[in-house]
């Protein structure tokens, strides 16, 4: 059985800095990306950053970039959201997912709330 499990986020001000981590486990995830979507309440679930499993090619959302950063520890099963910088309009619920052509995972979320 496929599991995400994100752990981190919280609470920060404006200008600060969070980490939110997702532990993958249950199969191998060759030819999957892995990646991090965030949906707000009262709106639509959102792209946030993605890290190919193999070649490493991340992508990001225009509004974090140069401000977040994904990460991924192939020794672990592991991927890293680094988020700098944080401004009021990321607060939301960060899950984390995996997915290829044919398989779409996805984890429970974690908040991040940042204060003005």
């Amino acid at each position: 059985q496929v599991q995400l499990a994100e752990s981190g986020g919280g609470l920060a001000q404006a200008g600060g800095s969070l980490s939110v981590s997702c532990a993958a486990s249950g199969r191998t995830f060759t030819n999957f990306a892995m990646g991090w979507f965030r949906q707000a309440p009262g709106k639509e679930r959102e792209f946030v950053a993605a890290v190919r499993w193999s070649g490493g090619v991340k992508y990001y959302k225009d509004s974090v970039q140069g401000r977040f950063a994904i990460s991924r520890d192939h020794a672990n099963n592991r991927v890293y959201l680094h988020m700098n910088n944080l401004k009021p309009e990321d607060t939301a619920v960060y899950y984390c997912n995996a997915w290829s052509a044919k398989y779409d995972y996805r984890g429970q979320g974690t908040q991040v709330t940042v204060s003005s």
